[in-house]
């Protein structure tokens, strides 16, 4: 092995003359690992180079990227060679953006400037992951078209609860079943070979949705009644309700398959819609014509409104607390809460809050399916 006139004999001032070049050369090779390597180079000796250079790359090089420059390095410090090598290792990667919309022009790309396919990293633009979070009170018109037809792909399930209603068990263990144990029997000639036995069955907790269509609504009103049929159209028992100066049932209404069919309608049922809020009168209501008398009981109440309400305070915490009693969670679904620095000072909203199990965001797509996951927990 032929040191360079410049390097020094010791293993100890090798290894330092080495990393200092290392470091000039744009790695970072403290000092531990400096030491390291004299120790390595003292226990290996320097006449073999494979050996100084394995002691070198385990000791000095953390990292992948680094190992082209350590090589130029190695090359021009332990074997005299010149270091315009390290210059042509340094890699060089291009960033492409590959946007879906094509070229208006459709014109091809230059030829100079046409980077190599190997050595091209692609980063993929995706216009739905954006509208996602996108909020709906700041979406075109088209946007929210696509945001409606995006919420289709939204799967709604609510908990399961208990029922009194049994059914067949496979397991061997429950309450006995006489009668398909008699059944079995007969097959048997009378001899009862298995003992049959049944289970409590599971059903999904009905949810019922109420969606303020008031006048500080309007910008997400159209878009949470498109959550409210995607509900309704989905598995397990849903109703569904507009909230404005009065209640409004809109299960049938959202109950057609056709999304803008069902809108209109539920549009049309509505008639103070983007007037006014009473949210204690419209939850007095509800309560007494279907909550407490079953709808609510066991059930997930979601409420969709940002809590402004002309009514008293104390006529809502008076409804809220009988909701709450009945209902097995109680979640507000709040558009406002996604802006920066919101605090629920509202009259209403604060006068409800003591009774809400969840307080969640119902601006956005994303924030849709994180409600969605919300009323299945």
């Amino acid at each position: 092995m032929t040191d360079t006139a410049a390097a020094p004999t010791s293993p100890l001032r090798m290894a330092v003359a080495f990393a200092r070049m290392l470091r000039r050369a744009g790695l970072g090779v403290p000092v531990g690992s400096a030491l390291a390597y004299s120790e390595a180079l003292a226990a290996t000796g320097v006449e073999e180079r494979s050996r100084v250079y394995w002691a070198g790359r385990a000791t000095l090089v953390r990292r992948p990227e680094d190992i082209a420059v350590y090589d130029g390095i190695f090359a021009a410090f332990w074997a005299g060679r010149e270091r315009g090598s390290i210059a042509t290792a340094t890699d060089t990667v291009v960033i492409e953006l590959d946007e879906p919309a094509p070229d208006e022009e459709g014109e091809a790309p230059s030829s100079d400037h046409d980077p190599d396919p190997d050595r091209t990293i692609t980063v993929r633009y995706s216009p739905t992951e954006t509208l996602r979070d996108k909020d709906f009170a700041v979406c075109t018109p088209e946007e929210l078209a696509e945001t409606r037809r995006l919420m289709a792909e939204l799967r709604m399930e609510a908990t399961r609860r208990r029922s009194r209603r049994m059914q067949r068990s496979s397991r061997r263990r429950g309450r006995p079943d006489a009668r398909r144990t008699v059944r079995s029997a007969l097959r048997s000639g009378g001899e009862p070979m298995r003992r049959a036995h049944l289970e409590p069955s599971w059903r999904p907790r009905r949810v019922v949705l109420l969606v303020d269509v008031s006048g500080s609504m309007e910008p997400y009103a159209r878009s949470l009644l498109r959550f409210l049929h995607v509900a309704v159209m989905g598995k397990g028992k849903v109703e569904a309700f507009a909230l404005g100066t009065r209640l409004t049932r809109l299960t049938r209404e959202l109950s057609r398959h056709d999304p803008d069919s069902a809108l209109a309608a539920a549009a049309g049922a509505v008639p103070d819609w983007s007037g006014g809020t009473r949210l204690g009168q419209g939850l007095q209501a509800f309560n007494d014509r279907y909550g407490v008398r079953g709808m609510a009981r066991g059930a997930i109440v979601v409420i969709l409104s940002d809590g402004w309400d002309r009514g008293e305070p104390e006529e809502l915490a008076e409804e809220m607390s009988r909701l709450h009693r009945v209902a097995h969670r109680v979640v507000w679904v709040n558009p406002l809460k996604a802006t920066p620095g919101y605090a629920p000072l509202a009259r209403g909203m604060a006068a409800a809050l003591p009774y809400v199990d969840n307080f969640v965001e119902g601006h956005s797509l994303a924030s849709l399916e994180a409600l969605a996951e919300v009323i299945g927990a």
